[in-house]
């Protein structure tokens, strides 16, 4: 059996590291200051998406689904087509409507800072298109029976804006 313990001390020239000198601090790093406006432990800050582009047509009473055609980006006219078509008892049509806008303001909350949490707050009103979208949602998937999925969008609904939450489903 071989002895794998060496008896002898090391030498202090194989154990002590270099010393490096630390050069005195002659001035204060510049350090980017923290914007007042936000609380860091509050956790992240509203979202505020820009102006709907389909808002001016659609306040002129233009048809929602050629507003659709022209501004597939805008959450707002898939909330009305969503709503409209609830309305008509159209419950699957409505699911579709309110399916695309959503995703459509998922999209647009990205591109406006949004990390996938955070207020997205119904007294903006470019941001109503998306919250109508998620709560028509929640309503045409309970609608077709999936209850999992109307919980799930309520509960989103709750998280992104309590005032949303309580106007469209109070």
């Amino acid at each position: 059996m071989s002895d794998i313990s060496d008896s002898r001390a090391p030498d202090s020239s194989e154990t002590a590291a270099p010393v490096v000198p630390v050069p005195e601090a002659t001035a204060a790093v510049p350090v980017a200051p923290v914007p007042a406006q936000h609380d860091l432990m509050a956790g992240p800050p509203p979202t505020l998406l820009p102006l709907d582009p389909a808002q001016p047509d659609l306040d002129r009473g233009a048809d929602a689904a050629e507003v659709a055609a022209r501004h597939p980006m805008s959450s707002l006219a898939w909330a009305e087509l969503a709503d409209a078509a609830w309305a008509g008892g159209r419950s699957v049509e409505s699911y579709a409507y309110a399916r695309t806008g959503y995703h459509r303001g998922l999209d647009a909350l990205r591109r406006n800072g949004w990390k996938g949490a955070g207020p997205v707050p119904w007294e903006h009103a470019p941001n109503q298109g998306f919250l109508r979208c998620l709560a028509s949602l929640a309503r045409a998937a309970g609608g077709i029976g999936e209850v999992s999925e109307q919980d799930r969008c309520n509960e989103f609904l709750q998280d992104c804006s309590p005032t949303a939450a309580g106007l469209l489903h109070g």
